[in-house]
């Protein structure tokens, strides 16, 4: 019941967030948040469908851009046969046929690709992305090579009678299909399928042994995957009215993983997490510094070494000690992780930006500013200061992090007991 009323919550914040930006003085949406949140809405999905595979089958995919492309570059046909009188559908409907072709073509490579496992499944799908991405440069009728396809979303044929004309009515259109493949992707988990996916991930022989076929779970479980991402593609293409070969390419499926991963492949709720960090990252922070994907990726690897059950999974460690009413008792050692941690995330984004910008920035004739100060890249002080608290927050975060892991272990023995 917590679960309903927190879901409940979510989505009351998800439809009335563009409205708290909203610019009553000249009534418009501000599109940079509203652009944000559609992409975090198509993100979701995507991490979500991708998971069907990593978490839920223990498939490690590198073509899951394929089948969200595929959707963005079939919704742009859809759209355009629709804007000629030739597909009468309305725009709601329109992304099931995104789906659909997602569906397709992942039955199509998944009968291939699910007859492995493991290593050789994913060698089969990093074949299937650079081969698509590379058909998607050869192709033109379809894919239109590397200036892509166009279209437009006004095709005046709607359920509710709008237009989609504007920004704020498409990223509720995104909400309500997010909305609709979450909770159908949610309650997969729930059937024989979903259970069976598991089984086949945690113990590929014992599953054979009760009488089910894994590479059958496996396909049909790739299948589905698909659907999913090909919505997501079919609402990109929605949103942004052009799909190049950049949305089957190999960096989507990247970010899919790192979506996936960062959020928590063990929990359902986890790539949610991980999408919208991942958004706010290349939406905001790339906006403040062009060296985003250097933070990305030393966030991945602390991740995968400090804390491979994700974001999701730091949360749900904290539900037994909080169930047995010691949760409390984490706050002084969880202060005590701040300055520290603080110390090593200023000394370390402070060496990153005085590199990257004696690189790119002073070739550009610009100034650094750090952290609303101006800095002079050739100074000493600035590499001096931002090393000695880079060293001194390790060092001091190592032993603050021994303390913090003995009250952990002590709470969890008190709990076991």
């Amino acid at each position: 019941m917590r679960s309903r009323w927190l879901i409940l919550v979510l989505v009351a914040v998800a439809i009335a967030l563009p409205w708290g930006f909203y610019d009553w003085g000249h009534h418009r949406h501000a599109g940079f948040l509203i652009s944000m949140l559609s992409q975090a809405g198509m993100m979701i999905i995507l991490a979500l469908s991708y998971n069907m595979l990593l978490g839920q089958a223990g498939l490690f995919s590198l073509c899951h851009a394929t089948f969200f492309g595929i959707g963005g570059y079939a919704m742009v046909h859809f759209l355009n046969a629709a804007g000629k009188d030739e597909l009468p559908l309305p725009m709601e409907v329109m992304p099931l046929l995104a789906g659909l072709s997602g569906l397709g073509l992942a039955i199509l490579f998944g009968a291939m690709a699910t007859k492995q496992r493991a290593t050789a499944f994913a060698m089969i799908t990093l074949g299937i992305g650079e081969l698509m991405a590379t058909a998607a440069l050869m192709f033109h009728h379809f894919f239109g090579g590397e200036g892509g396809v166009t279209t437009d979303r006004m095709i005046d044929n709607s359920l509710f009678g709008l237009t989609y004309s504007s920004g704020i009515q498409v990223y509720y259109l995104i909400v309500a299909w997010t909305l609709i493949a979450v909770a159908l992707m949610y309650y997969l988990t729930l059937t024989p399928l979903g259970r069976m996916a598991n089984a086949t991930r945690d113990n590929y022989e014992r599953a054979q042994f009760i009488g089910y076929d894994p590479r059958m779970v496996r396909f049909i479980q790739f299948a589905l995957s698909g659907f999913f991402a090909g919505i997501g593609g079919g609402l990109y293409a929605i949103t942004y009215e052009i799909v190049t070969f950049d949305a089957l390419a190999a960096p989507l499926s990247a970010n899919a993983l790192l979506m996936a991963y960062i959020g928590g492949t063990t929990v359902f709720g986890g790539p949610i997490l991980g999408a919208i960090l991942i958004t706010l990252l290349q939406s905001g922070v790339s906006l403040l510094s062009n060296s985003w994907l250097v933070y990305v990726g030393v966030m991945f690897i602390a991740m995968v070494i400090f804390a491979p059950s994700g974001l999701a999974g730091i949360i749900q460690a904290h539900g037994p000690i909080k169930r047995a009413g010691r949760l409390g008792r984490l706050t002084l050692p969880y202060l005590r992780l701040v300055l520290p941690a603080l110390a090593l995330l200023l000394g370390f984004v402070g060496l990153v930006e005085l590199m990257s910008f004696l690189t790119i920035g002073a070739a550009q004739g610009k100034k650094l500013v750090l952290f609303g100060n101006a800095i002079d890249v050739h100074a000493t002080m600035p590499w001096v200061i931002s090393a000695a608290s880079l060293v001194w927050g390790a060092v001091w975060l190592r032993f603050a992090a021994a303390g913090f892991h003995r009250v952990w272990e002590n709470l969890s023995a008190e709990v076991r007991r």
